[in-house]
């Protein structure tokens, strides 16, 4: 890996979604729509966890935290995305696209640790209800969202690691929206067959590992609340169920993506909207907004706020 000394390439070109000007203005005014809808929803999520004393609690601790990152991975590749659509050409220094490769992989890390996490979150609660705050509390929910984090790191400081020591020496055109690593790691000048395979060890083993855990750990759920009683076994079905749906979301673009050789499909840009610009707006209405709790909190906030403002 002496390449890096040979490298010509300052800067990268991002040939965006497309080139269509007919499209161009109408994508653009969707994906704007789209990434204010994720910035508001998710970020009001954050300010009732924060504010609302009755949704602190580890699961809501664990939304909060699923909503703050969205946020973040949203607002990583969504920008490039909009600013595509008008600048011709879009470009990117090699440092600015090795730290956009770094975050988005660092919190993206994050959310597939947490989602896991969750899981057992939502394991306890089904199971031991009386023992729930006993067993989440706020050291071992703290830790277990510390441990997302420190994993997050780790898988993304290994990538950008290697990516940064790879010769690039032209072209320099990235097929994307974004910065990515399987678009960078094909521009290198050298046989990449061993670096992809330690970038498919690294993204795609660890995120069909933690889909099948996931997968498992929801049918075994699902499977003993048959024993329930209709009413209960409805409410733990809803939210099994609504946790599945994001989970997939999330999972299996990236499968698609991270977990096979790097090479162009035709659905690659599609996938890539759906699970960097699409997934986060879902989140809230999915996982949260639909919530009781959440709900009473956004009344209680908007009377305290906002009417006493009119009156």
């Amino acid at each position: 890996m002496e390449g890096r000394n040979h490298s010509t390439v300052t800067k990268f070109i991002l040939l965006g979604l497309t080139k269509s000007s007919e499209l161009q203005l109408f994508l653009f005014i969707i994906f704007l729509v789209v990434y204010g809808m994720t910035v508001l929803g998710n970020l009001l999520i954050v300010v009732l966890v924060v504010c609302e004393p009755n949704l602190h609690t580890p699961m809501y601790m664990l939304l909060g935290n699923l909503s703050f990152l969205d946020f973040c991975y949203s607002s990583i590749t969504a920008p490039n995305l909009l600013a595509g659509f008008f600048l011709d050409p879009q470009t990117i220094s090699f440092g600015g696209c090795m730290a956009q490769i770094f975050f988005f992989h660092f919190i993206g890390g994050i959310k597939i640790f947490l989602l896991t996490l969750m899981a057992y979150d939502r394991y306890v609660a089904i199971f031991y209800p009386l023992r729930y705050v006993a067993i989440m509390n706020p050291a071992m929910c703290g830790g277990l969202v510390g441990a997302s984090w420190i994993g997050g790191f780790i898988h993304s400081i290994v990538q950008v690691s290697i990516i940064i020591h790879l010769p690039f020496c032209g072209p320099h055109e990235l097929d994307n929206f974004f910065c990515d690593v399987p678009q960078v790691v094909k521009l290198a000048c050298l046989d990449t067959f061993a670096v992809e395979l330690l970038m498919v060890s690294n993204s795609g083993l660890v995120t069909v590992l933690c889909f099948v855990v996931l997968l498992i750990s929801y049918s075994i759920l699902l499977a003993k609340l048959r024993a329930w009683t209709c009413e209960g076994r409805a409410k733990a079905f809803s939210t099994c169920a609504s946790h599945l749906t994001v989970v997939t979301l999330i999972f299996g673009p990236c499968i698609y993506i991270y977990a096979r050789p790097f090479r162009s499909f035709t659905l690659d840009k599609a996938v890539s909207v759906l699970y960097t610009v699409v997934t986060p707006v879902l989140n809230p209405i999915i996982y949260t907004l639909r919530n009781k709790d959440v709900q009473l909190a956004l009344r209680k906030l908007r009377k305290q706020y906002l009417l006493p403002a009119r009156e």
